[in-house]
């Protein structure tokens, strides 16, 4: 499960040979949701507002980066580190 960015407490990973669609983790105290990257929805789990505006604001600055790190993980490679939210 490497994690590809932190930011504000918030931790992004991805996971080796996961299940469609391509998606990222995200980790934030004791919440966790699986976030879409082709429309940046709430796949599965719960964060809290605040978070997932910030999350999702992220993602849409990286939406490349995100896919093409889909894409090495599904080879059972080390994604890249992505930067985090300024």
């Amino acid at each position: 499960m490497p994690t590809i960015s932190t930011f504000l407490g918030i931790v992004i990973r991805m996971y080796f040979d996961e299940h469609a669609p391509p998606h990222f983790h995200v980790i934030y105290n004791e919440f966790e949701a699986a976030i879409a990257i082709d429309g940046l929805k709430v796949m599965r789990g719960k964060l809290p507002s605040r978070v997932l505006g910030l999350v999702v604001e992220w993602a849409s600055a990286h939406q490349n980066e995100l896919e093409n790190n889909w894409k090495l993980c599904e080879q059972h490679e080390l994604p890249n580190k992505i930067d985090p939210l300024v």
